[in-house]
């Protein structure tokens, strides 16, 4: 009964906010002329404003905060340790690298998103194998890997800056996060990893339960724990190395919502993935809105926003588990 209005708040708050959002911004829309604009045929600034900029941004970060979530539901899974996450670990770094070589090689946008998730899928199989060397997969060996490749094609990253010279701007935007160049084209092109995704990680939820449990008893249950993780991991980086690539890298998702949702719920990936999605669509709108009108008309990164939101909490968490 908790989780079902726990579900229904998430997306009647959802709704809600999306449309008030609407009316916020350099320009104030009253919801009055949001009505009037949506029906009639006249095409003036206003509804493009309306419906070309602002309408299209809001179901993007909808959409990104949720890839964001349930790839860190599923990273979390994974290595079984509440603080992993893709941008903790390096696999957010990694993806805004592919983007940054796509666009140096002169590739169109549509192709950003492949390298992401080239790079990623590479960053993800590399962790998961020095994970496996380990004895114990604790969050000391995630974070030091993480800073390694973080810092590693962070440095790249800073190069590709400098090479590039005056034209890096765009570049400098992905690596704080920018929500700005938002089309329905590119909403096309998100939804298509993010329904598959949704779709592979519901239906693996009871094979995740029994990885939170131990790997011992998914194996004796007939699951091949190495394989499944690494698809796990396959998916994950899919839909990162997306968002990545068409919104830059914003912190802190992948971490705190899984784990304000487990906090609220029971530690059921059947509840957990659909909630965590849905709470992570309406934090990233919410960051997204005030990046939009906290210093109008200037806009603040939205990765700015969600590190200000995210770091109080990682530490938080840090500080609680030190007490455990």
């Amino acid at each position: 009964m908790k989780y079902r209005f726990l579900l229904a708040i998430t997306v009647v708050t959802t709704v809600i906010a999306s449309f008030y959002f609407l009316t916020l911004g350099s320009i104030n829309i009253t919801f009055k002329e949001v009505i009037e604009l949506a029906f009639s045929e006249e095409n003036n600034p206003l509804k493009v404003i309306l419906f070309n900029i602002r309408f299209p941004r809001i179901i993007t970060s909808i959409l990104i905060g949720m890839m964001l979530a349930g790839s860190g539901t599923i990273t979390q899974t994974v290595f079984r340790n509440s603080l992993a996450d893709p941008y903790i670990i390096g696999i957010s770094s990694s993806a805004t690298f592919g983007a940054v070589l796509a666009y140096i090689l002169n590739f169109s946008e549509s192709t950003y998103g492949i390298f992401g998730f080239i790079c990623s899928l590479i960053t993800s199989i590399i962790i998961f194998k020095i994970s496996n060397f380990t004895s114990n997969t604790n969050v000391s060996n995630l974070l030091i890997i993480g800073i390694a490749i973080s810092a590693l094609l962070g440095a790249f990253t800073s190069f590709a800056i400098y090479f590039i010279g005056e034209d890096s701007f765009k570049i400098i935007m992905w690596t704080m996060g920018y929500l700005g160049y938002s089309s329905w084209e590119k909403i096309a092109i998100l939804l298509l990893p993010l329904i598959f995704s949704s779709f592979y990680f519901y239906i693996k939820r009871f094979e995740l339960d029994l990885l939170l449990c131990s790997e011992e008893e998914a194996f004796a249950m007939g699951i091949d724990t190495k394989k499944l993780k690494l698809k796990l991991l396959v998916i994950s980086s899919l839909i990162v190395g997306f968002s990545v690539a068409f919104t830059g890298m914003i912190g802190f998702v992948g971490i705190i919502i899984p784990h304000i949702v487990r906090l609220l719920v029971k530690n059921s990936n059947r509840k957990v993935i659909p909630l965590a999605m849905l709470l992570g669509g309406l934090f990233l709108l919410i960051s997204d809105t005030i990046a939009r009108i906290i210093i109008e008309p200037t806009e603040v990164p939205i990765g700015v926003i969600t590190a200000f939101l995210g770091a109080p909490f990682f530490l938080f968490l840090a500080f609680k588990r030190r007490k455990v």
